[in-house]
């Protein structure tokens, strides 16, 4: 029988960027995770070296950085993914490495994977829109979204320190109700035939 602990959750942030509020996010994550969770976070480095899909370079051979990148997802039992929001969507390098994860189709790592889909955005609407459009590519890779709780920080200039410690209390609340939501649904889909 398979042990339902511990539950490896691996975050991956949309954004490149030093100070980026949705990596921040995921380090807000890894410490509120619940017992029996850890949440490991995708070096920001290899996702910057990942180059643009191209299927002529993918019959060349797999870059380094995307056989990485795969075996992350790989050892995961869940998925945990910080977007922000560009131009109503998400951004590029997150659906760029998206693209090359999941190449060829029948060997890839998405299928059957638990994801929770979290953002952080300096405007209003909380990377809303950037979410609705992640949750298309989650199905399109066959892995099924955790629904609720949402989680969509707005004004995120006010909920962040200048270390980039997350100090929103409902923010915080909102990740740790999600993480224990996301265990219990990655438990949930060991146990499928």
């Amino acid at each position: 029988m398979v042990s339902q602990l511990p539950v490896r959750i691996l975050g991956i942030a949309g954004s490149l960027r030093t100070g980026s509020y949705n990596y921040a996010l995921l380090r807000a994550a890894r410490d509120l995770a619940p017992p029996g969770a850890e949440v490991h976070l995708l070096d920001r480095a290899l996702l910057a070296g990942i180059p643009p899909y191209n299927e002529d370079v993918r019959a060349q051979g797999e870059p380094a950085s995307v056989t990485a990148l795969k075996e992350a997802i790989r050892q995961a039992d869940a998925l945990l993914i910080a977007t922000p929001e560009y131009n109503f969507s998400i951004p590029g390098v997150l659906k760029n490495a998206l693209d090359w994860a999941s190449r060829p189709p029948e060997t890839s790592p998405f299928s059957g994977k638990p994801v929770a889909i979290i953002g952080a955005t300096a405007g209003t609407w909380g990377t809303v829109r950037a979410q609705m459009h992640l949750r298309q590519v989650c199905q399109a890779l066959n892995m099924f979204p955790l629904n609720r709780p949402e989680v969509l920080v707005a004004f995120a200039a006010e909920k962040f320190n200048a270390d980039g410690h997350l100090t929103d209390e409902t923010a915080r609340q909102l990740i740790r109700s999600l993480l224990e939501e996301l265990v219990r649904w990655a438990i949930c889909l060991r146990r499928r035939p």
